[in-house]
């Protein structure tokens, strides 16, 4: 699909508008008449060179980034539409130059108006020539590169980019002379910004890219054998129905897998895979649901920004261990640096959904309200009666795109959560029991812990610590009317989070049961691949009589 949003549309034209006004100013200066000394006269003849230089760059610079762009997409996918939107998408570099080669002409043409200058046919001859040559080297870089095995195509276009920079070089010193006065003006600090500014650009570049040097393994990995449940989907609703096997229903918490998705992480993501197998084998649940933060696209441990990877590769595991699995949005899954936006790592989980995967419960239809991802799960039994209903919520990222300012689960969220929970009881004929899933705790998490610290009976302590440093419980500032809804409705037990790595502690408050999820992350948090008491899974068994266990499974147990 083309994507041209209002800022596409309206940015492409800023080079022009920009270019108009600069072509303007400039005709107004040429047309005002001075008396040149000799000085005057010199220094504009430097300033002829540097624009005959600039004019040159920067026609060239825009050839060969535009020919690259164009071999890269064209050697990955040649859809037409696809190749419009990538390149709709940076289209902010290609204006940039594109101003650039208009100034520089402009600037140039001006100039001549001013002097006669002894270089200005020569100039010319090899802006004209250099254009030429430069269009039909990148055209056949292009052609060649495209023909080429995809193994092969990568490589090839490195050889071209050298071999063009090596016949750059060359140029510079033995031909540019003839156009110049001064040819090569060494400038310290001009020369290292353009390092710096092209390193820059290139490993945030790099950092986008994918990398699949984690599926070998994934290609490789068994199915655990599970109960074959059956699994409806009702695409009027956006539900998912679960019909149990067993008189018990399983369900294994995991979250913060953190999966960086880079060669630099590599080694932890594979730590990070090993532990949901084996977390999996061990419990062989009926369903597993992770409560966000599935990878770390933040640039920080990493060294990449691809959060597109890591979410194929994850739901690539998973489809081949077996298990029906579902999916809550942490705060990390779509930073703003991103490479996938939240609307297109939305599509992604769409398209490697259930029609597809068989196993990953994502709703293609979802209700219009914040988040990104919110849906009901039914466990029935198979005379139909409901078990449970699973609530997947998003606690969304952050206020105000604030790092550490997090947001929470807004009104709208929870009045369809207390929509659905008054239907299901008017259909059912009765209460129903439920559950509730997302990844930053409410503040009620808080409330109970402090009052468990004094002692108190409002609070029931099952397992578990807080294990932040200052005993932290990342919440909100604005306090979500989740809970409170919660308990008037009288329907939801248990709720689950993650988040805080290093907090597993699970209290009862007000007749529903706040757990913190163990979770796996080998990555996000400095040295904790040390670490291994916070590691692991939470198993909830859900009995025929709708009552239910919840049980830490950690890894160094296992």
């Amino acid at each position: 699909m083309v994507y041209l949003s209002i800022y596409n549309v309206l940015f492409s034209i800023v080079p022009f508008i920009l270019s108009l006004i600069l072509l303007r100013k400039i005709i107004n200066y040429s047309k005002k008449t001075y008396n040149f000394s000799f000085e005057t006269y010199d220094e504009i003849q430097n300033i002829e060179d540097k624009y005959h230089k600039k004019a040159i760059n920067s026609i060239l610079l825009g050839i060969a980034i535009l020919s690259i762009t164009l071999t890269i997409i064209l050697a990955t996918n040649f859809r037409f539409p696809e190749i419009i939107s990538r390149i709709m998408s940076n289209i902010t570099v290609f204006e940039i130059i594109l101003v650039c080669i208009i100034k520089n002409i402009l600037i140039n043409w001006n100039l001549k108006q001013k002097i006669e200058s002894i270089y200005e046919s020569k100039y010319k001859i090899q802006l004209r020539t250099l254009t030429i040559l430069s269009s039909i080297y990148w055209s056949l870089t292009l052609i060649i590169t495209y023909l080429l095995k995809n193994q092969l195509r990568l490589i090839t276009l490195t050889i071209f980019i050298i071999i063009f920079l090596i016949i750059y070089i060359v140029y510079l010193f033995k031909k540019r002379k003839y156009i110049v006065k001064k040819n090569i003006i060494i400038n310290k600090k001009r020369i290292l910004l353009v390092i710096i500014c092209i390193l820059g650009i290139s490993l945030y570049q790099i950092m986008k890219l994918d990398s699949w040097i984690l599926q070998p393994f994934i290609n490789a990995v068994e199915t655990v054998n599970t109960n074959n449940l059956n699994i409806e989907y009702d695409d009027r609703t956006g539900v998912y129905t679960i019909y149990m096997d067993d008189d018990d229903f399983k369900i294994l918490q995991l979250t913060d897998i953190h999966l960086g998705g880079s060669s630099f992480s590599y080694h932890k993501d594979l730590k990070a895979l090993h532990s949901v197998y084996k977390l999996i084998e061990h419990t062989k649940p009926d369903l597993v649901i992770v409560t966000g933060d599935l990878v770390f696209p933040l640039g920080i441990a990493s060294m990449s920004f691809n959060n597109n990877t890591p979410i194929m590769e994850f739901a690539s595991y998973m489809r081949n261990i077996g298990v029906p699995w579902a999916f809550a949005y942490g705060n990390h899954d779509t930073e703003s640096l991103a490479t996938l936006t939240e609307k297109e790592v939305d599509n992604l989980f769409k398209m490697l959904s259930y029609k597809n995967s068989k196993n990953l419960l994502y709703p293609y239809k979802q209700p219009n309200i914040t988040g990104r991802n919110n849906q009901m799960i039914e466990i029935r039994k198979q005379n139909g009666e409901l078990l449970e209903a699973l609530f997947l919520l998003d606690s969304n990222s952050y206020l105000d795109d604030v790092m550490d300012n997090y947001d929470y689960i807004h009104d709208d969220q929870v009045e369809w959560y207390e929509n659905q929970i008054k239907k299901l009881t008017e259909k059912e004929e009765q209460e129903i029991e439920s559950m509730v899933f997302f990844h930053m705790p409410l503040n009620e998490y808080q409330i109970a812990y402090n009052l468990y610290k004094r002692n108190s009976e409002e609070v029931e302590y099952h397992f578990g610590k807080i294990g932040e440093e200052n005993e932290a419980i990342c919440a909100s500032k604005f306090n979500s009317k989740l809970f409170r809804t919660a308990v008037k409705l009288g329907s939801t037990k248990a709720m689950f989070c993650g988040h805080d790595h290093l907090n597993n502690i699970s209290l009862t408050y007000k007749g529903i049961r706040l757990t913190y999820g163990l979770s796996i992350d080998y990555l996000a948090y400095p040295k904790i691949e040390n670490k291994k008491d916070q590691r692991g899974g939470t198993l909830i068994t859900i009995h025929e009589d709708k009552t239910f266990d919840i049980e830490q499974i950690k890894e160094k147990d296992l």
